[in-house]
């Protein structure tokens, strides 16, 4: 039977400018462990601590520029372009524009299992 999901569940992200997440599907909003997907919107100019998720990270860009660095190198992914991040990978995002993605998790997005630098 279809789930509908009514609304998302909004947080605020760490970063060093405010970054809105809007959980559709995840732990938190739906009660799934399987796999989260939310869509993010971005200010110009944030830029995250740096991470080594145990997920897999999928990120589709609809508005904007999302920069991915990682150890080996960054790659700009632009409106209309995705980019994948397996788990294990040590990665940090950023925003030089306006910029607005669906973010997908494999498994399920938590804290706990995102390691940031500074954890």
């Amino acid at each position: 039977m279809p789930t509908l999901i009514s609304k998302p569940n909004v947080v605020e992200a760490e970063g060093n400018l405010s970054m809105m997440v809007e959980e559709y599907v995840g732990r938190v909003n739906s009660n799934t462990t399987g796999v989260s997907i939310a869509r993010v919107m971005s200010p110009e100019g944030r830029v995250e601590s740096g991470k080594t998720p145990e997920y897999d990270e999928y990120s589709v860009v609809l508005l904007g520029t999302l920069r991915v660095e990682s150890r080996h190198r960054t790659v700009e992914v632009r409106a209309g372009q995705a980019v994948i991040v397996p788990g294990g990978t040590w990665v940090r995002y950023s925003t030089p524009e306006v910029t607005e993605y669906i973010a997908v998790c494999l498994p399920a997005f938590t804290p706990r299992l995102m390691h940031r630098d500074r954890d």
